[in-house]
């Protein structure tokens, strides 16, 4: 099939990506000429495992194109999909100005029959929105179906769930049109789900926002389990056997960040609000994650007198493993709030400081993790890279002025740092500090 992505972000990258190495010719478009060039040139903007190889044989098979020229990719395209981002407005409201500008030019543009793909997430109400805009718009009386198709991909792992996902979920007024995008993800080989556009926007907001609550549930849960002597890891596998439950998602440590959960549970939110719905559930996950990022601070300050003029190593940037994404994380929370009490930040991550730059000043960028604990007072653990869980620790507590280790993600055994001579923090287990 002929397909055109608008939008080269995360989502629209990998999916117009992994829609050519399946056999589809797919022009991906975008008004930013600088990332074009650097596309063409097999320059990727992101980190994700397997996307710059997949995207290099697309373009070698000439089954991939990048275009700054939105006409030309509607007008040559089937089937064009809007993957442009829809960022949180002050109010926690989706932005959908990019949505409702890509639909105007898609509009003006139409040459014949197309289906309009909504790959952005949307809150209810989008898909109708769209098709009024594009009706409104067109130039010449041309058919075209919208429908809503959200993704559902982990950074880190977007190759892998675009490929191979869980469930496809497509929302259509015309079952002609369902039943064509269904062809497209055939080669998937995964269960579909066809359903109405508003159900379609709901699900991908619901999921999320089910994600976020699961993760906050069981960050309260360590934190109570500290109180009590419980461990949180135990509890979470025995509650995780129960199939109602499962294991998913019951990991606690410093609460989720990145570019969807944060977003989404707010617009989910701001949308139920609008209809006089009340989500306290969703909300009080929101408000228990925000807490939840500054744990680690509260560990500090309990067994330090005071922050002031204190130098703390932190690993990890990012606010997942395998990426280099750093918004919403726990990360930024931790570091502006030891910087306001006074201390100093040395930081590393393997991949996220180029974009750590861009938002933390004030900060010792550091090249290893090492160098980070080397004269630190207290070391903080941010986010589990498989890189950390090699660490010689030996080496690292020699490298350190003093002992406290703040383990955010329990990635070490208890009684080993015990040995070692730390003065161990973690999430809901016990406190060797203690």
């Amino acid at each position: 099939m002929r397909l055109c992505v608008i939008g080269t972000g995360y989502v629209g990258l990998t999916t117009g990506i992994c829609l050519a190495y399946l056999g589809n010719h797919v022009i991906c478009v975008d008004s930013d000429t600088e990332k074009i060039k650097l596309l063409r040139e097999g320059v990727i903007p992101i980190q994700e495992k397997g996307l710059k190889e997949l995207m290099k044989e697309g373009i070698s098979k000439g089954k991939l194109e990048f275009s700054e020229d939105l006409g030309s990719g509607v007008g040559r395209s089937d089937i064009i999909f809007i993957a442009v981002g829809t960022p949180a407005l002050p109010d926690g409201n989706a932005d959908l100005s990019a949505v409702k500008e890509v639909a105007a030019g898609i509009a003006v543009n139409l040459e014949s029959y197309s289906i309009i793909v909504i790959k952005s997430t949307v809150p209810a109400g989008t898909q109708k929105l769209v098709t009024s805009i594009i009706k409104n718009n067109l130039k010449q009386s041309i058919g075209f179906d919208v429908v809503s198709n959200p993704e559902f991909l982990r950074e880190g792992n977007a190759v892998s769930d675009t490929m191979h996902p869980d469930r496809v979920v497509i929302g259509a007024d015309n079952k002609e049109a369902a039943n064509i995008l269904s062809e497209l993800y055939r080669p998937m080989n995964s269960r579909m789900v066809i359903t109405d556009p508003e159900s379609a926007e709901i699900i991908k907001y619901a999921s999320n926002a089910f994600l976020a609550v699961k993760i906050s549930f069981i960050n309260e849960i360590a934190n109570l389990c500290e109180k009590v002597g419980a461990d949180v890891e135990e509890v979470a596998f025995g509650m995780g056997l129960d199939s109602r439950i499962s294991a998913g998602f019951l990991k606690a440590g410093l609460g989720y960040g990145g570019s969807c959960f944060p977003k989404d549970t707010r617009a989910l939110v701001r949308l139920a609000d609008g209809y006089g719905c009340s989500l306290g559930t969703v909300k009080s996950a929101i408000e228990a994650n925000e807490r939840q990022k500054l744990r680690p601070v509260e560990k500090l300050a309990g067994c330090m007198e005071s922050l002031k003029d204190k130098t703390v190593g932190i690993l990890g940037l990012a606010f997942k493993p395998d990426t280099d994404d750093i918004r919403q994380a726990p990360s930024m929370d931790i570091i502006e709030e030891i910087k306001r009490l006074g201390g100093r930040v040395k930081a590393y991550d393997p991949k996220a400081i180029p974009n750590a730059k861009k938002m933390l000043d004030g900060i010792d960028y550091c090249k290893s993790a090492y160098r980070a604990a080397q004269g630190a007072d207290a070391v903080v653990l941010v986010t589990e890279w498989d890189e950390f869980k090699g660490l010689d620790l030996c080496r690292l507590k020699s490298l350190m002025k003093g002992t406290v280790f703040v383990d955010g993600r329990n990635l070490f055994d208890v009684d080993t740092m015990e040995k070692l001579g730390f003065e161990y923090y973690c999430i809901g287990r016990r406190d060797c500090g203690r």
